[in-house]
């Protein structure tokens, strides 16, 4: 579908803030200061915590602080050189020289991560003394968080020398295939007019999910399949790859399952994970019920997988990106003048990187700088975002997603490296609620019922994305990991997984024969050896999101600072206390049934437009 958006009327984000290019001096210099920060680091790590107090700059207290700024110094440098690599080469996947750097970041950085190892025994080998030392000590307490955690991680890791091993492996390994996936799904490309001989990419043809047209509709599915199925050999191979790896290197370090893992590092209990996934359970006749209203509408007995996307109402509008900035930042702005202040920043000063072209990833994210370079000095904090701007609403909301994201960093770039590291929940929880504060002003500026109509089908298809689909790619997963674990899986094995799982969540919403069965290739989330089950996350977002909007609407303009505090909170605390902090209890059943509530009542409105 042609957007009728001129890619060069879309701003590309400008990076040389960061470092002018890979060849600049102050590239050289932080990569090579790399290398020596980690030194230092290692070296301080050589002998014990002392096992006394002390005094006047001596003793455990200090040389505890004295390690935890010296590990800050050598993740902040990582980070910043990591982020920029992986930045210009998400942009144009073709980038060999990004690549190359990639490599070379990777191999510098690799022996902090056996630092962090020692210094998590070190702080076992004191545990009495450092915990004494938590409860006395007042320039200890901003640390506390941190500390406790690296005591828990400390029972989840193998000695330092097989953790570096590891470290090392996986950079030809897990995180080898991770790279495999992204460059075949940025460039894979199938026929689209053979009159003309037109190829599109598969980023193009799962635009056209969004085409009136439904025959237009069909042939972009029908394509876009036979495109993964060309390549589904190595993306197979990619597959076992990363979760053969997670699988080993979660056993290894005395994980029961990936999904335990997964819910320790996004600091939820497994009793907040159950009532989480029994709401998303319980929805699902509502959202078949919404399917099924749709399918009526567009003059269908069941929609299809190609019918999700299908616009109704009145869906001519098209968004410059002057419209669309201009608009988010008056929404940011009505809630919160900071946050306003923050999407105008980011605008302006080209962080953002718009248009969609072959070689660059598809979908979005937002990535965060610790430090920011200018004239050798360094400056806290940066984000850029990556998108693929079309004018749709869609793209407008996703937008607005990202900058969630970035003003999430804007809040917490003046605390420390420790006290900013926050789990996917907390973090999806940022950016949905931005962009439901934009969807909210877009409904109430909305003066008709076809624009109402199209609005809130448009967020009900994206809630049904975030509850629905997000179940269904959390059970395939589960599946995938206990299947993995007895042997390889093939082709037909991962999609017979995927359409399984398709069915028992969408049921009778959409046509059992026209499903999905290569989504298991399209999400990048799968392919993280180090990240498993990256897909409820986005449901906890949402429905805490939607919590937090309804009590903003209650409280009016002073929740604007209850919500920056919550978020300073979020690298600092498990996320039932940063949800506490909230007045929620993320144990409780009511929380979550709360927010699929809100979404019920915006299917009733569907159905009544």
């Amino acid at each position: 579908m042609d957007s009728g958006i001129k890619a060069e009327d879309l701003p590309k984000w400008d990076l040389t803030s960061i470092y002018p290019s890979f060849d600049s001096p102050e590239y050289r210099r932080d990569l090579k200061l790399l290398t020596e920060k980690i030194a230092v680091f290692l070296k301080l790590l050589e002998e014990p915590l002392p096992a006394n107090f002390g005094s006047k700059g001596c003793g455990m207290f200090a040389a505890l602080l004295t390690l935890i700024r010296a590990y800050e110094e050598a993740g902040n440098l990582g980070e910043n050189l990591s982020a920029y690599a992986e930045a210009i080469y998400t942009a144009d996947t073709r980038d060999s020289q990004a690549l190359t750097e990639i490599n070379a970041i990777e191999a510098a950085a690799l022996p902090l991560g056996k630092g962090v190892v020692i210094f998590r025994n070190r702080l076992v080998e004191a545990k009495d003394l450092v915990l004494k030392a938590l409860d006395t000590e007042a320039a200890l307490k901003p640390y506390g968080f941190f500390i406790r955690e690296s005591l828990e991680k400390a029972a989840y890791q193998m000695s330092p020398e097989l953790e570096d091993l590891a470290n090392d492996l996986s950079r030809s390994g897990g995180d080898a295939w991770q790279r495999l996936q992204e460059a075949i799904s940025s460039t894979i490309t199938a026929p689209w007019d053979t009159a003309t001989g037109e190829w599109k990419t598969v980023i193009a043809l799962r635009d056209l999910a969004h085409s009136p047209d439904r025959s237009v509709r069909e042939r972009a599915y029908r394509a876009e399949l036979e495109a993964w199925k060309s390549m589904e050999i190595p993306l197979t191979a990619s597959l076992n790859g990363v979760k053969g790896t997670a699988l080993t290197m979660d056993k290894r370090r005395g994980w029961k399952s990936a999904l335990q893992k997964s819910v320790f590092q996004s600091r939820l209990s497994e009793k907040a994970l159950e009532t989480l996934i029994a709401a998303m359970e319980k929805s699902l006749p509502l959202f078949r019920r919404y399917l099924k209203a749709k399918a009526s509408l567009l003059g269908l007995k069941t929609c299809a997988f190609y019918d999700l996307f299908a616009p109704v109402g009145n869906v001519s509008k098209k968004w410059t990106w002057t419209e669309a900035a201009e608009f988010i930042i008056r929404q940011f702005t009505a809630f919160d003048p900071d946050m306003g202040a923050f999407a105008r920043k980011a605008v302006s000063r080209s962080w953002i990187d718009a248009p969609g072209r072959e070689g660059k990833i598809g979908g979005a994210y937002c990535t965060g700088f610790p430090l920011a370079g200018r004239l050798g000095e360094h400056l806290r904090g940066e984000s850029r975002i990556l998108c693929n701007f079309d004018g749709s609403s869609d793209s407008v909301f996703t937008l607005a997603h990202e900058l969630g994201h970035g003003w999430h960093h804007e809040l917490i770039r003046d605390l420390s490296r420790v006290q900013s590291a926050y789990p996917m929940t907390l973090a999806e929880t940022a950016s949905i609620f931005a962009e439901t504060i934009v969807f909210e002003g877009a409904l109430e500026a909305a003066d008709n019922d076809g624009d109402r109509l199209a609005l809130i089908e448009g967020n009900l298809k994206d809630c049904c994305q975030v509850i629905v689909d997000i179940l269904s790619r959390f059970y395939f997963e589960r599946v995938l990991f206990d299947r993995r674990d007895k042997a390889e899986l093939n082709p037909e094995e991962l999609c017979a997984l995927m359409i399984d799982a398709q069915k028992k969540t969408y049921g009778d919403g959409l046509d059992p024969d026209l499903l999905h069965p290569y989504m298991w290739a399209v999400k990048s989330h799968y392919y993280s050896p180090g990240l498993a089950f990256y897909n409820y996350p986005y449901a906890f977002g949402q429905l805490f999101s939607l919590g937090l909007f309804a009590r903003s609407k209650q409280e009016g303009p002073s929740f604007a600072g209850a919500y920056r505090e919550m978020l300073r909170l979020t690298g600092q605390a498990a996320a039932a206390d940063v949800a506490k902090s909230a007045l929620f209890n993320i144990e409780n059943k009511a929380f979550w049934q709360d927010g699929i509530a809100l979404i019920a009542g915006r299917i009733e409105e569907f159905e009544k437009l």
